[in-house]
């Protein structure tokens, strides 16, 4: 039995797999992928949160089917088969929420069938699945749809306390507040604050990692 066989299934290396898109290798503020999403559901917290929930999945999934595939699948087809697998999950995922959680369904709309066409999927695949085995292949795919997903809780998190005075849909900032004459930020609602809120997530997190820092 080879050493690599015998490496624990949470070894340094596979935890690294899991948690460095959390930060050190983020999908959305170090890779800026995933930046279009970012910006067309994060005006609530509740479709945001299954926005993250529905891509960790399709990428951890199509990232373990594609590294069990990837000494059968010719290279010449490999992304015909590749758009196959990500569409079976995206439609798998879409029937799921159609059926549990029919509201936030209808207010993701299509954006749901688009993770289909997200980079941070196709990318994984096509950079660590097809090089590696199936386990770090998916502890890679949750990683790096974890860590897109916390971008997404981030920014919505602020676009719907201030630009709705609630989260989840319960309301936060109190009447009082109202009364005495605060006012809801409506800019937060429109889509160019989601993309100002990732740059300033962008920029304390670079601030804070020099080594990312362009020299």
């Amino acid at each position: 039995m080879s050493k690599q066989e015998k490496e624990p299934l949470f070894s340094a290396k596979n935890r690294k797999y899991l948690t460095g898109p959390f930060s050190a290798n983020n999908p959305v503020i170090v890779q800026i992928l995933g930046i279009c999403s970012a910006l067309a559901v994060t005006v609530q917290l509740k479709p945001a949160i299954v926005m993250a929930l529905s891509v960790t999945v399709v990428t951890a999934f199509a990232n373990l089917v594609m590294s069990l595939l990837r000494n059968g699948v010719p290279a010449r087809i490999r992304i015909i088969v590749q758009l196959v697998v990500i569409a079976a999950l995206v439609i798998l995922v879409d029937q799921v929420l159609k059926a549990y959680v029919y509201e936030v369904s209808k207010q993701l709309s299509v954006y749901v069938g688009l993770i289909i066409t997200n980079c941070i999927v196709m990318g994984r695949v096509e950079a660590f699945a097809l090089a590696n085995k199936p386990w770090p292949a998916l502890l890679d795919g949750i990683g790096n749809g974890l860590g897109y997903g916390l971008i997404l809780i981030v920014v919505a998190f602020f676009r719907e306390l201030f630009g709705s005075g609630s989260l989840m849909g319960y309301r936060i900032v109190p009447e009082s507040w109202y009364e005495a004459g605060y006012a809801n930020c409506g800019l937060m609602l429109f889509p160019p604050m989601a993309l100002i809120l990732v740059g300033c997530i962008i920029w304390v997190h670079r601030s804070r990692n020099k080594d990312l820092q362009e020299k």
